[in-house]
């Protein structure tokens, strides 16, 4: 929590203004029962009507000036709390953004939701409520105290048995819930997965008629969820109980011993009343601050779990040798290139991959689900960092790269098409912002996306919905490919980017690809071995290796494996 107090700082007026209202308010509040004493033991003791008037007028004003403090405690607090979770929600997106794959890989999808959201509004909650209520009580209970001794020394020896006791029962549901606490959000991150795995494939579910199961996925997450914060209320909950029979006792105590004073001649009736008034104050205070102090703690789980996103460094970062040079010719170099991912047991992903793709030469990638096509192009973009060997574009180490000197000069089409929320003008114009309407329309031409996107209710101008939901597979990869060419990358990298498009669509993509972009290096990534006849090189990978590399009619006369590959799927034997 001390490391997120810096976000207060640049707000240190309206954090410093909001206390200071408060206390103002509560000093009105700690003179109202001595006032009513007076009206009791001065006014209604001796008959005297205008006195009664007068002091009663007075605590109406009183009661007035308290509100004004209420009001401006209320205003700065919640200035200073909003924007403290703003800067803080702002940070650790940004914090986020720097974040290479393995950082990802780490924290999962989820989780990060949950501390963008959940976690930083327990923070940003915990310190409206310290700028509020954890001034308010401590002031109000001190305060009440002083008051209190002032009526009568004696009288308030009953406080010395009852604050120990709240204090010790406050001190044993903090340290029981606080575990509790963490389990919380935890089990919060596990519903949160399920959610959004449920959300994003949710016509997968329908059209496997996976409803029923999902939803008992996701109620044993729910119902874990709800367990641990029934735990942690159960435990919270002891704490009233206690309050209440603590202060019944108190207030017997003093109406038993006060009267035997007032009998003596020793208190007035006025004064029996105040303390009772003040004594109420005091346990309702710390009653308050104990509940406070468990939302703190809640709310340093939250904070701890904050802290680790900011603390965590950025594996992937530019080095202090880095230059900010583009591309220019786009040659890349894989020399004994291995990786392994971080944690990870057994063998490397990738083991000794040296090959070269020169400029307006197109590299193509086969190999069966995991043999590594995927990381192995990641890699180019330093989206993780290679355990051993160099991946060189231009001869320059892509470490020595500033990383957006690198990623600017390569285009990617991924796997998964991701559309954002917005026009189609919007989603191609992604990857350029200054490209004209002519330029946006090429694009999507030549990514064989214009005939669709023109049929559209509004053309260029339809909204495209989250991850592209009102269009086809096949549509999605259209204009992600038209968003990768409009910015005229020196390095293209297709990952089974044609996959959902039918084979006369993308030999039209292709013949596009090869005109437009003549001196761009292309790597592409298929599965269908129609994709890659016309390459210039094939890279097959089995198991992280290069097993086989060459041109098509190399690899058919001497590679097994992408004989096998062409037999399949093209249905030919080759002898």
């Amino acid at each position: 929590m001390r490391k997120l107090a810096a976000y207060l700082k640049p707000y240190w007026k309206a954090a410093s203004l909001a206390p200071l209202f408060m206390l103002f308010q509560v000093v009105m509040e700690l003179l109202q029962p001595k006032l009513m004493a007076d009206i009791v033991d001065t006014g209604i003791a001796h008959g005297d009507l205008r006195y009664i008037v007068r002091t009663g007028l007075l605590m109406i004003g009183i009661s007035l000036v308290g509100i004004i403090g209420g009001w401006g405690c209320v205003v700065f607090s919640s200035i200073a709390a909003q924007s403290f979770g703003t800067d803080l929600r702002s940070d650790l997106y940004k914090k986020i953004q720097t974040f290479s794959f393995t950082n990802l890989d780490k924290f999962k999808t989820a989780s990060l939701i949950t501390r963008l959201t959940n976690d930083v509004v327990q923070v940003q909650n915990v310190v409206l409520t310290m700028l509020r209520i954890l001034v308010r009580a401590p002031l109000l209970s001190i305060g009440g105290l002083i008051m209190a001794i002032t009526i009568n020394p004696g009288l308030a020896t009953i406080l010395v048995v009852t604050v120990p006791i709240l204090i010790l029962t406050l001190t044993y549901v903090i340290r029981k819930s606080f575990p509790l606490f963490s389990r919380v959000q935890k089990e919060l991150d596990g519903v949160n997965s399920v959610l959004r795995e449920n959300l994003s494939g949710v016509r997968v579910v329908k059209a496997f008629v996976r409803s029923d199961y999902e939803i008992k996925r996701f109620g044993l997450v729910n119902d874990q969820y709800t367990d641990v914060g029934i735990q942690a209320a159960r435990i919270v909950s002891t704490i009233m109980p206690v309050m209440m029979l603590v202060l019944n006792f108190s207030i017997l105590a003093v109406i038993w011993f006060g009267g035997i004073r007032v009998n003596s001649g020793n208190m007035q009736v006025g004064e029996v009343m105040a303390f009772i008034n003040y004594m109420t104050q005091i346990l309702f205070s710390l009653m308050i601050v104990g509940f406070m102090l468990m939302t703190v703690s809640r709310a340093k789980v939250s904070a701890e779990r904050i802290e680790e996103v900011l603390g965590t460094e950025t594996d992937i970062m530019d080095r202090e040798t880095a230059s900010g040079v583009s591309i220019k010719i786009g040659r890349v170099d894989f020399e004994d290139v291995s990786f392994r991912y971080e944690g990870a047991g057994g063998e490397p992903v990738l083991r000794n991959i040296t090959f070269t793709a020169l400029p307006g030469e197109t590299v193509a990638i086969l190999g069966a689900t995991g043999s590594g096509k995927t990381t192995l192009v990641n890699l180019i973009s330093r989206f993780y960092e290679v355990t051993e060997g160099r991946v060189l574009i231009d001869g320059v180490d892509v470490r020595e790269y500033k990383l957006n000197a690198l990623r600017s000069g390569i285009s990617m089409v991924l796997q998964e098409s991701i559309l954002f929320t917005g026009t189609v003008w919007d989603n191609i114009r992604w990857g350029r912002q200054d490209a004209s309407d002519e330029e946006v329309i090429a694009a999507a031409k030549a990514a064989q996306a214009h005939e669709f996107i023109t049929k559209l209710p509004e053309a260029y101008d339809t909204l495209i919905g989250q991850r592209g939901i009102n269009l086809s597979g096949g549509q999605k990869q259209r204009v992600a490919i038209a968003r990768a060419l409009l910015k005229e990358p020196v390095i293209l990298i297709l990952d089974d980017s044609t996959s959902a498009v039918d084979v006369a669509t993308e030999a039209l993509i292709q013949a596009a690809l090869r005109k437009l972009l003549k001196n761009c290096t292309s790597i592409v990534i298929a599965q269908r071995i129609s994709t890659v006849l016309e390459a210039d090189k094939i890279l097959v990978l089995e198991q992280g290796r290069i097993v086989d590399f060459g041109n098509h009619n190399e690899l058919i006369q001497t590679s097994k494996v992408y004989q096998d590959i062409y037999y399949s799927q093209l249905g030919v034997e080759v002898v």
